[in-house]
C-alpha cells in the first residue's frame, strides 16, 4: 500500500485553509482509485458510496482536522494538520 502525500510545499497551495494539505492528499488518493478511473464516477460519488481502503486513513485525517476547527481547545493547542 502506498502512502499518499502532497508533494509540493504546503505554502504553495492555492487553498490557504487550515486543512488544505489533508484535503489535497485525499483528492489525489480518490483520483487514483478504481472507482474514479474504471467506473468513471466522480470523487464525490465514490466518497459517498464507499471508500477505497487506501483512502480511509486520509479521510479520517481530514475529518479530524475539520473537527479540530470547531474545538475550543485548539485556541491553545493549534490546528491539527497543516
Amino acid at each position: 500500500m502506498s502512502t499518499y502525500r502532497f508533494e509540493r510545499d504546503p505554502s504553495e497551495l492555492v487553498d490557504k485553509s487550515a486543512c488544505a494539505g489533508s484535503r489535497a492528499d485525499l483528492k489525489l488518493c480518490l483520483l487514483e482509485t478504481d472507482c474514479v478511473q474504471v467506473d468513471r464516477k466522480t470523487p464525490r460519488q465514490c466518497l459517498r458510496e464507499g471508500l477505497a481502503p487506501q483512502c480511509e486513513a486520509l479521510k479520517n485525517t481530514f475529518f479530524e482536522c475539520k473537527r479540530s476547527l470547531l474545538d475550543n481547545r485548539t485556541r491553545f493547542r493549534g490546528h491539527k494538520g497543516y
